[in-house]
């Protein structure tokens, strides 16, 4: 069965009570609660202000962190690079920012990561074409990092599906993908299947979510994402890519590991419905 990974930090105490964050101290902990509630990968997040912390960016957390996939059996396959969120290409932060992807680089290419997550969204969405045009000039500066280590640069953004599409065809390499999250387009109005007919090609991971239009994230299969539409989509391109739960959690970390395990239970319908046999 295609294997199933999770958002770091979901399975552990909120790390400065925060809803998503690189939970700095404790993130190996994370990996053997994971084996036991049957996930293969974990999606590993870079944070701005912790990095200094993170195991991937130094040579020695990266032997820690091989160390700990090794004895629990979890993958670290792909990354969500939210210290750009803070540090956008698109700031004052740019040359910094591209110092510190290429850095990325380098080091998750020594655990095996396949995409790293770009977000372009709420205070990094970039909103003219001078924003798309240093996010570019950035990224493109790291590409032959990329493509040498065989690492995907996923963007995820808020943009229209066409105005998206034109985005990505800017770039001239096969490195440039797609994160899609099904729940950020269902609260932005957006349909799969326009998603998928614009840009599916780009898709390489996924982030399984479900929200209300207009609004935030709610238990899967209680808001408006499309689930049948956006799987469906994801078995019309022969989708062979990543996976990860990013998915509503409980108010109370006693209650985090059920609702995880519903919502887990919930992917794998859609999962052998509609991607039965991908690798």
């Amino acid at each position: 069965m295609k294997a199933i990974g999770i958002m770091q930090g979901r399975l552990v105490p909120r790390y400065q009570g925060r809803y998503q964050a690189f939970p700095a101290g404790y993130w190996s902990a994370e990996f053997h609660i994971a084996r036991e509630l049957g996930f293969q990968h974990i999606e590993f997040i870079l944070d701005h202000g912790t990095e200094a912390l993170n195991p991937l960016m130094s040579t020695s957390g990266i032997q820690e962190l091989k160390t700990v996939i090794s004895e629990s059996g979890v993958n670290v396959k792909s990354i969500c690079a939210d210290y750009f969120m803070q540090a956008p290409f698109h700031s004052e932060h740019g040359s910094k920012s591209v110092s510190v992807l290429k850095t990325l680089i380098r080091n998750s290419a020594q655990i095996g990561v396949t995409d790293i997550v770009i977000p372009c969204v709420d205070q990094s969405s970039m909103k003219t074409p001078a924003d798309q045009k240093q996010v570019t000039n950035s990224i493109a500066a790291c590409l032959p990092d990329a493509e040498a280590a065989n690492i995907n640069i996923n963007f995820e953004t808020d943009l229209a599906p066409k105005p998206f599409r034109d985005f990505l065809k800017g770039f001239q390499s096969n490195a440039i993908k797609v994160n899609y999250d099904s729940g950020n387009s269902a609260s932005l109005g957006y349909r799969p299947n326009e998603e998928f007919e614009m840009y599916g090609e780009y898709v390489s991971d996924v982030h399984v979510k479900d929200r209300v239009f207009g609004g935030g994230s709610v238990e899967l299969g209680t808001g408006h994402t499309q689930f049948d539409e956006f799987f469906g989509c994801l078995k019309a391109i022969g989708f062979k890519g990543l996976i990860n739960l990013q998915a509503s959690r409980a108010d109370q970390y006693r209650d985090e590991t059920t609702r995880v395990t519903r919502q887990l239970e919930f992917t794998r319908r859609y999962v052998e419905r509609y991607l039965e046999g991908q690798p």
